[in-house]
């Protein structure tokens, strides 16, 4: 059943803006959450990291719904619902773990919940790429980052209030219930029939012989690593520097998702303005050069203007990725491919929340925000071969 651009376009919005609630709390408060149980910010990066572990796992998620029509209800529907389900119940079961003396418990508990996520996101993407024409993939990627970005921007600064003014427990139970809002349209969701030039062979795998799609992982694991491992510090470093509230935590973390909506949305017309490799050079001096003044900051009220274009230079980053990734996957692999490349980004990120924890805790905060900085340059030495001369020349003119 082919459904209508509207239905289409809704469906990623709220599904990645269910997304986005969860990433408010791993991104805004739990670094907070966990230091109040008198957990190290070491401990802190490795949960960071094993919640991440799903996202890395991707391939094999992409995999399962690239081959197998569960129960007949399709390739992506049904792994959707199981996805929000699982994380709808480990958010209700969380709050009753004490992270400080269940350490296993709660990380176990994250990665269950991360896992049901990484489902329901990699079978989304596989949905996007089986049903998004070549002229809308921009659009599409703008809408799910910028949906995942306003889902951050409006629940961030409400659990904030929600977890100082009534209980963490209760903010867990919000974003339980604001996992179901997707749920609607995906149970009417009809998936159509496969065509002949989507359906699953292991000879797609064969794309990834491309010097291109080698050097696009790379890349994806390099900003992926430096751009989540600086933004987990971000609040902990304002906390334990400035003694920042809660609420003023959540209100950085709205800051922070409105630059990624900016980033999201501006960072289409700016891709087809300047190109895609100049476009990721834009995006990589934004991030060094707001990264960098992080780790000058005097105080908390400078550091909200240097966050908002980190925002904006995570989401015009990420717009960007997303968009090479869509143009260079083979439709027989659609959500296994897509899957690799956004499972690779994820690696480094895992990679990156467990060093920026570390790092805080051995060279502090400021020292942390220098290395991540520096480490924006490795990405020139790959853009020649990530973008071949035909792409970095693929400049509109006036």
């Amino acid at each position: 059943m082919k459904h209508s651009r509207f239905f289409r376009f809704s469906l990623f919005a709220l599904i990645y803006f269910a997304e986005g609630a969860i990433l408010s709390y791993f991104t805004a408060l739990n670094g907070i959450y966990l230091l109040s149980f008198d957990v190290s910010m070491t401990q802190i990066g490795l949960i960071g990291s094993i919640a991440l572990l799903p996202f890395v796992l991707k391939i094999f998620l992409g995999l399962i719904s690239d081959r197998f029509n569960l129960f007949h209800l399709g390739h992506r529907k049904p792994y959707i619902l199981i996805g929000l389900i699982v994380q709808f119940v480990c958010l209700l079961v969380v709050p009753h773990i004490h992270p400080g003396q269940q350490f296993a418990l709660f990380a176990f508990l994250a990665f269950l919940l991360m896992s049901g996520q990484a489902l329901y996101d990699t079978s989304t993407d596989g949905l996007a790429l089986d049903t998004t024409a070549p002229e809308e993939e921009g659009t599409v990627q703008g809408i799910m980052v910028g949906g995942r970005a306003l889902g951050v921007v409006l629940i961030s600064s409400i659990i904030g209030w929600v977890a100082q003014n009534a209980s963490w427990m209760w903010m867990f139970y919000l974003l339980a219930l604001l996992t179901l809002i997707p749920l609607p349209l995906v149970l009417s969701l009809r998936e159509s029939e496969r065509t002949a030039q989507q359906r699953f062979t292991w000879q797609g795998f064969s794309a990834f012989k491309s010097r291109e799609v080698i050097a696009l992982g790379i890349l994806g694991a390099l900003y992926s690593m430096i751009i989540n491992a600086a933004n987990q510090i971000v609040n902990p470093f304002l906390q334990q520097t400035f003694q920042i509230s809660v609420s003023f935590a959540g209100f950085t973390t709205t800051i922070w998702g409105i630059g990624v909506i900016l980033g999201g949305l501006l960072g289409g017309l700016l891709t087809d303005r300047l190109g895609q490799s100049r476009s990721v050079i834009a995006a990589v001096l934004l991030s060094l050069t707001s990264i960098f003044g992080l780790s000058l900051t005097p105080n908390a009220f400078v550091a909200l203007f240097l966050v908002m274009v980190f925002g904006f230079a995570f989401g015009y980053y990420e717009t960007v990725y997303f968009a090479t990734s869509m143009r260079v996957t083979d439709p027989r692999i659609a959500a296994t491919m897509f899957a690799i490349l956004m499972g690779i980004a994820n690696l480094g990120t895992g990679i990156g929340l467990a060093l920026s924890g570390s790092l805080s805790d051995w060279i502090g905060f400021r020292n942390t925000f220098i290395v991540f900085a520096l480490l924006n340059l490795l990405a020139f030495p790959l853009l020649p071969w990530v973008f071949p001369g035909r792409v970095m020349q693929k400049v509109k003119t006036p």
